[in-house]
């Protein structure tokens, strides 16, 4: 490729760490698009000959055969992708197969194939995750009523609903398809025609690459389009925070899964057995979607690393952009197909799970509002009342729905017995009736609500 300069091949060791074939061949339908538009470009604009063009594309559209029906010769010799598909090129072809490099340089060519292939990624994983949603959104409807306990520091709190639960997470993997969209929309702009750092002599039309490969308009400065790989480190940390939310769910699971809990089980096909405990159930898919986040977050680190001390405007620093891309994505991808597949799957144990929400003097804040409602106490006053009730209980073994009302008036005179309708799981949460709260009437409203927005 540079022979003209060069008098000798690559040493090995050279050319061991320079190949990039191996990675990059995955740009292969990104690279054979942007040769496409560049080549119809210059041949509307006169710089290339017409019959060379179609020779061009005659000549892409052999090699996506090939490439489609594993003949294509993937060679090291030739470094990456986009020699790769220059040298087949030429030998399909001949001699119009060098004309399609004019005004165009390996630079602004991987800085769009990559920016592709990364936008697909995002299409991709947005539509798992609203797959996730879905699913998500059909078990909280089945479960919108049913009790659980809700926890802070993993100590019983408040009861909530399972539905209630898992809503949660419908929320937080819809900010996280938002990321993917707001990435997108950044990334959708063209550095095909930045060349290798500085533009083109040639009268090139770059709004016209940049319309037939869906961007919204060219990138606006060459240094920065060969050289920025922003889009990349944004669309890591959207995943690292997606694989996070991912990560948490699973260790719901793991944790749910353990006899201590029992609240829910996996179906024999999405657990693992083991080769000497002949009673275990393992939740591996769960904790394996639990580990990919540290790979996904690894990549984001990776490439933050390359890119941080690079001047303007190419290094070969950055062929290493790749490969935690690829990983990352890989990577997510994966963990969101089993997380799908684990929450459809799911089993929860609705009985279970109600008779733990009442434990742990659960329903003491119920009591606490029932104490600024009814008697007009500060809440600070009413607080401690209901601390000391909560002690008393505890000393008495039993729950606060069963301690003696003389107990209760005996810290607060004004107590009733009309406290007692208050400290029930279900009247707990059956009280949590503002927006967005545990109530099933608004979990259902919120389930409503997100139906319309996916569908």
């Amino acid at each position: 490729m540079w022979g003209g300069r060069f008098s000798a091949r690559p040493a090995d060791i050279m050319q061991a760490i320079n190949v990039s074939i191996g990675v990059d061949r995955r740009l292969w339908a990104q690279d054979l698009a942007g040769s496409r538009a560049h080549c119809r470009m210059l041949a509307a604009r006169g710089i290339v000959a017409r019959a060379d063009a179609d020779a061009i594309l005659g000549g892409l559209d052999a090699i996506e055969g090939e490439i489609r029906d594993g003949s294509f010769p993937f060679r090291d010799q030739f470094e990456d992708i986009h020699m790769n598909v220059e040298a087949r090129l030429a030998e399909l072809i001949g001699e119009p197969s060098g004309r399609l490099h004019t005004a165009r340089s390996r630079n602004d060519q991987v800085a769009t194939d990559f920016r592709l292939w990364v936008r697909d990624a995002c299409d991709r994983a947005i539509e798992q995750l609203k797959g996730l949603q879905a699913v998500l959104l059909a078990r909280a409807e089945q479960h919108a009523g049913d009790l659980m306990p809700g926890f802070t520091h993993l100590q019983p709190a408040q009861p909530v609903t399972f539905g209630h639960h898992l809503m949660a997470y419908v929320e937080m993997f819809g900010r996280d398809a938002g990321r993917f969209a707001d990435a997108r929309k950044r990334m959708n702009e063209n550095p095909l025609g930045a060349a290798a750092l500085a533009g083109s002599p040639f009268p090139i039309d770059r709004h016209m690459t940049a319309s037939e490969l869906g961007f919204d308009r060219p990138m606006g400065n060459s240094l920065d389009a060969v050289s920025d790989r922003d889009f990349a480190l944004e669309s890591l940390a959207a995943a690292s925070i997606a694989a996070g939310h991912l990560s948490r769910l699973a260790e719901e699971i793991v944790v749910w899964m353990t006899p201590q809990f029992g609240f829910a089980t996996l179906p024999d096909d999405l657990t693992t057995g083991s080769s000497i405990m002949p009673q275990k159930r393992n939740p591996d898919a769960a904790e394996l979607v639990r580990a990919k986040t540290g790979r996904i977050i690894g990549s984001l680190v990776a490439l933050s690393t390359v890119m941080k001390g690079l001047p303007l405007a190419y290094s070969k620093d950055m062929q290493e952009d790749k490969p935690p891309v690829f990983e990352a994505f890989d990577a997510l991808t994966l963990a969101l197909g089993a997380m799908t597949a684990m929450v459809s799957a799911l089993r929860p144990d609705t009985e279970r799970m109600r008779a733990a929400a009442g434990s742990g003097f659960s329903t003491a804040t119920d009591l606490a509002d029932w104490l600024v409602r009814e008697l007009n106490l500060p809440f600070r006053k009413a607080h401690h009342v209901t601390g000391a009730a909560v002690k008393r209980a505890e000393a008495l073994g039993v729950d606060l729905s069963q301690l003696p009302l003389a107990e209760l008036q005996s810290l607060e005179a004004g107590v009733t017995e009309a406290v007692y309708k208050v400290l029930t799981p279900e009247a707990s949460c059956a009280s949590r009736q503002s927006f967005g709260g545990t109530a099933p009437e608004q979990v259902r409203a919120r389930i409503a609500e997100w139906k319309t927005r996916l569908a």
